[in-house]
């Protein structure tokens, strides 16, 4: 699904070096080399907000676990709202023994709430040995490993028709001032820069935190996701001022800021690779590529391509992430077996079945680049893993739901009001901050 898709995940080490792997921890895991069918007759439920070919391509890396074990597997999705079906799920007696939380905030108020299981030894084990620490810092309540990342999204991209760029003379940019004149010769041969999906105030979140992340740097991102540096800082009117420039200049936007405000994160798309093309660009993550390909019949790396969201002034090139953890629930009927399920996702044979079904990153380095499907897919995968602990969660997934994940409200609604009016960013920064001070404090 296209909301503000993030996720993640490891890898069992050991056990996929050989065909017959040993055990990794302390339970007898599923291995790469054959199942033990110890699961037999057992069922594991799995809820999670994936539905469409995301629902399905999971269910083949289900089917393999079923394959190896002999478990049934269900899948149950939940829609974006994962707390509140999950939470009358447990208080029915009816709790599924795995969720896909998309959420950093999410998965920490399931653990606050005393609903998570510590993840296995051998499953900690092998997110130490296939992740960057970031990843298990992210998968973490109180020093304790509760999440583990297997489906991730690398936001962190510019997608662009080779064509548009080809006609306008120009080529990928390197730095954010480039980018911006890049943008405006795109427009003087005819098309707009930059397809905005202003009508998703999630978007808006996405622009921001790439821009905050290069130029501010990552310990002030982490001071401002956790709330520790106000967002009247320096640091967050340089980055307002900065994407200023882009969303003041309506010959860089397609539509200028009406028309991105009447545009949704599809329409983006379809505004680049559509019949129709309106702009040469769009900034979203890797799953523009899915629409491109899926919706308007694209060739990824030939029709669409992508270049790194580029660095701002003296900093580096951001890398912002996402992802899915799963998770095991205490009140599930097979909450062991869930545990069996995890200890499979933590491999790369199982980050393989889906990465070879397409639409899929991993941020597991055991994971060969060879089982992605295409070029393209397999750079933005190599981008993610070889940022290592640069890598940064998305911003917005990490605060309260009221202030960084609420339609119309809070920081989606605050930016749609800039991007309607960015002439002022310290009244924007005062306003992100009076938002973010109430959501903190809920």
């Amino acid at each position: 699904m296209m909301r503000r898709r993030t996720a993640l995940l490891s890898g069992c080490t050991a056990l996929v070096m050989a065909l017959g792997a040993t055990a990794c921890g302390d339970s007898d895991p599923v291995s790469a080399g054959g199942g033990d069918k110890s699961l037999d007759g057992q069922t594991v439920t799995v809820a999670g907000v994936w539905s469409g070919s995301e629902q399905k391509n999971f269910q083949k890396v289900l089917d393999a676990f079923s394959e190896k074990t002999g478990a049934d597997t269900r899948f149950v999705s939940t829609g974006d709202n994962v707390s509140t079906v999950v939470g009358s799920k447990i208080e029915g007696g009816n709790a599924p023994d795995v969720v896909m939380v998309p959420q950093v905030g999410v998965l920490q108020q399931f653990a606050e709430q005393g609903w998570l299981k510590p993840l296995s030894a051998g499953t900690e084990k092998a997110v130490d040995a296939g992740y960057a620490p970031v990843w298990k810092t992210y998968g973490s309540v109180d020093g304790t490993l509760y999440g583990l990342y297997f489906k991730a999204a690398h936001k962190s991209t510019v997608w662009y028709s080779p064509d548009a760029l080809a006609q306008a003379g120009v080529e990928p940019p390197k730095t954010f001032d480039e980018l911006l004149q890049a943008g405006r010769t795109v427009s003087d041969s005819g098309l707009a820069a930059f397809s905005v999906a202003g009508q998703d105030g999630w978007t808006l979140t996405d622009w921001f935190e790439n821009v905050y992340l290069s130029q501010a740097g990552p310990e002030k991102y982490d001071a401002l996701a956790a709330h520790e540096l106000k967002w009247t800082d320096a640091s967050v009117v340089d980055a307002l001022t900065t994407l200023g420039k882009v969303f003041s200049d309506d010959q860089l936007t397609a539509g200028g800021a009406k028309g991105a405000l009447n545009t949704d994160f599809p329409g983006s798309v379809e505004k680049v690779f559509g019949p129709k093309p309106e702009a040469g660009m769009v900034y979203e993550g890797d799953f523009v590529a899915g629409v491109a390909k899926d919706q308007f019949g694209k060739a990824i790396g030939e029709d669409a391509d992508f270049f790194p969201f580029p660095p701002v002034g003296s900093g580096v090139a951001p890398v912002v992430s996402g992802g899915d953890a799963a998770v095991v629930l205490k009140d599930g009927k097979n909450a062991d077996a869930g545990m069996k399920l995890l200890e499979y996702l933590a491999t790369p044979e199982a980050a393989a079945v889906w990465a070879e079904a397409g639409g899929f990153l991993s941020p597991n380095k055991k994971l060969d680049l060879a089982s992605y499907g295409d070029d393209v897919t397999r750079a933005t995968a190599k981008s993610l893993v070889e940022a290592g602990d640069s890598v940064r969660f998305d911003m917005s997934d990490q605060a309260p739901a009221a202030f960084g994940g609420t339609k119309g409200a809070g920081e989606w609604k605050i930016l749609q009001d800039f991007l309607r009016d960015p002439s002022d960013p310290k009244a924007t920064a005062a306003r992100l901050e009076a938002a973010a001070a109430k959501a903190y404090k809920g």
